[in-house]
């Protein structure tokens, strides 16, 4: 059924002389039953001709509206001027009238209301219904009348649904491509904003490489032990920063200038509990917890540790609503550092925690990802039972190749 719907779909003027055909069977068997019946006006061949005529209207009438609906008017006055009376062909008239108002061009649209409302007492006037009083001829007049103008009607809804279902269709697409836009634009500016952060986390650390070395030359000879001890930290902090500047390389912008300015220490795990009190003063409880030993981790995993709590945080106090309270645990593992943050909010619908963004800069769950994705790490957010958002991160503490 499905596949003859599609090709009766697809062959819209095969369907349209089908009926055609049949309308014109019956005008046929019509005409010839009335010819010969008193008051019958006209021929038989003349009948036929105009049942014909008006036949092609509907079968060519969804491939040529505007042309079908002058064919029919003029149908329609040469059975005035030749006193051919109306026969079950007049069918067409109302077919065109509707086909004209759902598809044609505005001005075929008027042009069809127009005749409709006058088509029936035009009818009357020239053939009118025998011992029946004036005010019957005209009710005779309106009640055919309605037919047409329902037609009418029927036809522009159509039209006016159509229209707006293609809007929509043309809104969605459009839409999907902004989307899709700023799902790229968020994803580079949030990449330029990590890499911005990675340079100044590996410049820290060659500057502590520098200082180390520096005291290392100086004591080398009074106290090769801290001499040694400074040499470990310079091979540790060397470390550090060639992983981080190789996930630096892989987000190299092109085109964009280095911005100028001294070099700033960045946020790590232990400023959390600053970001914490904070968010405490500003009126959102949070109940913050460390599990397992806590111990040095790369300058890139504590960056996004922190970025990671101060997105979510940002989130809970944008959508989680006026009673929202969150909790945050943070558990040390041997290999990896473990984040989990959530609120019990009324929550938010997924596209906005992707769409905002923490102070304004980031991107929601779009930063957090490239984040993650940045040390090698998994996230995992959604909605939790109940109400609220949930968080979880696993960041590794060597990097993945």
């Amino acid at each position: 059924m499905q596949r003859l719907y599609d090709f009766l779909r697809r062959h819209p003027t095969w369907v349209d002389s089908f009926w055609a055909v049949a309308l014109l069977g019956l005008s046929g068997l019509s005409v010839v039953n009335l010819h010969g019946a008193p008051g019958q006006q006209g021929s038989v061949a003349a009948a036929m001709t105009v049942s014909v005529v008006l036949c092609v209207v509907v079968a060519l009438r969804r491939r040529y509206p505007e042309p079908m609906l002058l064919v029919a008017c003029a149908t329609g006055l040469a059975q005035l001027v030749l006193d051919v009376g109306t026969t079950i062909a007049d069918f067409a008239m109302l077919v065109i009238t509707y086909t004209v108002a759902a598809i044609g061009s505005r001005w075929a649209s008027r042009l069809a209301l127009a005749v409709s409302l006058v088509a029936a007492t035009l009818a009357q006037i020239r053939w009118p219904a025998t011992h029946s009083s004036f005010a019957g001829q005209i009710a005779i007049a309106v009640f055919q009348t309605v037919p047409f103008a329902l037609a009418w009607v029927l036809g522009d809804s159509m039209r006016t649904r159509r229209a707006y279902f293609a809007q929509l269709e043309e809104r969605a697409t459009r839409l999907e491509k902004e989307r899709e836009a700023q799902a790229k634009v968020a994803v580079a500016a949030e990449r330029a904003r990590i890499a911005r952060e990675l340079h100044d986390v590996v410049a820290h650390n060659v500057s502590v490489m520098v200082v180390q070395a520096d005291g290392a030359a100086y004591v080398l000879d009074a106290a090769p032990d801290q001499a040694k001890k400074a040499l470990e930290t310079i091979s540790s902090t060397g470390r550090q920063a060639l992983a981080e500047m190789r996930r630096l390389l892989g987000v190299l912008r092109t085109g964009e200038h280095q911005e100028s300015g001294e070099y700033v220490p960045q946020p790590d795990v232990e400023q959390i509990d600053e970001l914490i009190a904070q968010c405490r003063t500003s009126g959102l409880p949070v109940d913050f917890k460390v599990e397992g030993t806590p111990r040095p981790l790369p300058s890139g995993v504590e960056l996004t540790a922190y970025r990671i709590v101060q997105e979510a945080l940002t989130n809970t106090r944008k959508h989680g609503g006026p009673n929202a309270g969150a909790s945050v645990r943070l558990v040390y593992f041997d290999d990896g550092l473990g984040l989990l943050i959530e609120d019990d909010g009324k929550g938010a619908p997924h596209e906005l925690y992707e769409e905002g963004g923490a102070d304004g800069q980031g991107h929601g769950l779009i930063g957090m990802r490239e984040r993650v994705g940045m040390v090698g790490g998994t996230l995992d957010a959604g909605p939790r039972p109940g109400g609220g958002f949930r968080i979880s991160v696993l960041l590794p503490l060597k990097p993945a190749h």
